[in-house]
């Protein structure tokens, strides 16, 4: 193997584990679906189906990942999604 490979596979590596934060929403008796779907779409970025289908997880499971990335970059939006009155955190 050589050097320059050896490069790569490290700088690939330092890449992957830059994502390894997600931001968890949890169930709760307080908020409506269209509350949570209209949050996600807009702090999330998420399409109407997805979010809809998150809030549909959360609602069954209770909970459910709804963003992944960077601490860095999930940690304004886990303030947004608690600031809507919303149950998050980033693990």
């Amino acid at each position: 193997m050589s050097t320059i490979e050896k490069v790569k596979e490290s700088v690939e590596l330092a890449e992957a584990l830059d994502f390894e934060n997600e931001i968890i929403l949890f169930n709760d008796d307080v908020n409506t679906f269209d509350h949570v779907i209209d949050t996600l779409i807009r702090v999330c970025d998420h399409t109407p189906i997805q979010a809809e289908q998150c809030a549909i997880l959360v609602h069954y499971k209770g909970q459910c990942g709804v963003k992944s990335g960077s601490f860095e970059d999930l940690k304004p939006l886990c303030t947004a999604l608690l600031d809507a009155g919303l149950s998050a955190e980033i693990q």
